[in-house]
């Protein structure tokens, strides 16, 4: 089905008519750069294979990708991990998993063998917990529930030997969430402060990083500036900023915050995210290079900052059919925004 669309000063002009034009449009710049490659004698530009700079940075894949815990079990989710090319993989903590309250010191660090023997790192921790427990609720047994879910998810990372855990600090609202009291920004920022600094001394004993991450959805840390100056105000090296590249994309762009946060950025969430529809749900966020994001440009502003850690993509709907596809192709975008030619 052919349907219109109509632009100002253009009548209506259908989908198949647009695609053709922009076809012969795509097919005559294509003729102009081949013929300016012939007559400067050099081969056509590699970026359409894959970065054509190598970037030190460290591939990883967050649990949520792999349809765990229903039809694998975690063994096989770091086995898959290792067998597509990552270094890394990033474990989520909730209620009910091995992941979970449920587990202890002794589960967590058999955890951490299981994925010595395999070969691959745990890059992080992080938990949708801070959704249901915000650490900036209005209601107390919420926020002493989210604490106390922090404080052993701080534990947690330390037995897994990973030292990143990601943070949600607080949330004005959560457009998800229809029984959420909206928090006052003045009260979300009092309350996200003191809850970090509570938390903190534990994290440093541990050695576990607590990183900020950026949501923009939640209506708090709306700003780069906004996210220095909290994370500043802790002058703990402990307190850093876990970067989401697709959480701002709506309006804004993570290739300028990324040169703000500079060294502050302990972790990284490689979110892809599309502007062109208008649902902005979690539908919005894409497989790895099917969206908008400025790919080049945003590698090229972790370079600047010299960000050598992990690129984690971060999913959260395996594939129906064959899941093992979305990670070998993740392993390959990744591979292709790294400008690595292997399969590592």
């Amino acid at each position: 089905m052919v349907s219109p669309i109509s632009y100002p000063g253009m009548g209506d002009m259908s989908r198949r008519r647009l695609f053709s034009l922009g076809a012969m449009a795509a097919g005559s710049t294509a003729l102009t750069a081949v013929a300016a490659d012939a007559s400067a004698g050099s081969a056509p530009a590699d970026e359409q294979v894959r970065s054509p700079k190598r970037y030190e940075m460290k591939k990883s894949i967050n649990l949520w990708a792999f349809p765990y815990p229903d039809r694998m079990d975690l063994r096989r989710c770091l086995q898959l991990a290792k067998d597509a090319g990552f270094d890394g993989i990033e474990l989520n903590y909730d209620l009910e998993s091995e992941l979970s309250p449920k587990s202890g010191t002794k589960e967590f660090t058999a955890i951490r063998r299981m994925a010595e023997e395999i070969g691959i790192s745990i890059s992080g921790v992080c938990s949708f917990l801070f959704w249901p427990y915000p650490l900036t609720s209005n209601d107390p047994a919420e926020r002493a529930r989210g604490m106390e879910l922090a404080a052993l998810m701080t534990q947690a990372a330390h037995d897994l030997g990973t030292d990143n855990l990601l943070v949600v600090p607080g949330a004005v609202h959560m457009p998800w969430r229809e029984d959420h009291d909206p928090t006052p920004n003045d009260v979300c920022d009092r309350r996200a402060r003191a809850a970090i600094a509570k938390l903190l001394p534990g994290a440093e004993k541990l050695g576990v990083h607590l990183n900020m991450e950026n949501i923009f959805f939640n209506g708090y840390l709306l700003s780069p500036f906004e996210m220095v100056d909290f994370v500043d105000s802790f002058d703990s090296e402990f307190v850093q900023v876990h970067f989401d590249t697709g959480n701002i994309m709506e309006y804004q762009f993570p290739e300028h915050w990324i040169p703000i946060l500079g060294p502050r950025i302990g972790n990284v969430h490689l979110k892809e995210y599309s502007k062109r529809g208008s649902d902005h749900s979690l539908e919005a966020f894409r497989p790895l290079l099917d969206g908008t994001t400025n790919w080049p440009a945003v590698m090229e502003a972790f370079d600047s900052v010299d960000y050598r850690g992990y690129l984690t993509f971060e999913y959260f709907h395996p594939y129906q059919h064959y899941p093992e596809a979305l990670i070998h192709q993740t392993g390959d975008s990744l591979n292709r925004l790294l400008g690595i030619t292997d399969r590592r």
